[in-house]
């Protein structure tokens, strides 16, 4: 998988149609939760994609901190379905620490991770803070790495 970073005025409009398409496919579809995906953060944040044969198959996006949390973070964090299994996830989580890292200076990250993905943030060097709570109808826990 090739990994590509870019700020939202380097992505093309056929970049940024397969970001905004394959967060629908996985967040909106897959995952049957209605929520506003186009939140008006894209502009602020930094675009971790992970591209195979063409296609957009893994993705991040990452923010400075005070942009979103306190906190430099990481978030919209996917895999395209039929490329799951084959560490791509953790590829875009190492690559999306390596942004913030070089582009923010920061070591400090905030995530809301869903609760079933705690296993594999913790994997990353997350752990978590406070109690879990619901985000667009799913259960979630914040997690912080330092």
């Amino acid at each position: 998988m090739k990994i590509e970073v870019k700020n939202f005025d380097e992505l093309s409009t056929k970049e940024l149609y397969d970001v905004l398409q394959l967060r629908s496919e996985v967040f909106v579809v897959e995952q049957d939760c209605v929520y506003q995906d186009i939140d008006g953060k894209d502009e602020r944040a930094l675009h971790i994609m992970g591209w195979e044969d063409g296609n957009l198959v893994a993705y991040a996006r990452c923010f400075q901190a005070g942009d979103y949390f306190d906190e430099a973070s990481i978030g919209r964090v996917l895999v395209r379905e039929n490329y799951r299994k084959m560490g791509y996830g953790h590829a875009i989580t190492k690559a999306s620490i390596e942004a913030i890292k070089t582009n923010y200076k920061a070591d400090k990250i905030k995530i809301s991770a869903q609760v079933y993905l705690v296993i594999f943030y913790e994997s990353h060097g997350f752990k978590t803070i406070g109690d879990r709570y619901m985000e667009d109808g799913i259960p979630h826990i914040a997690m912080l790495r330092v």
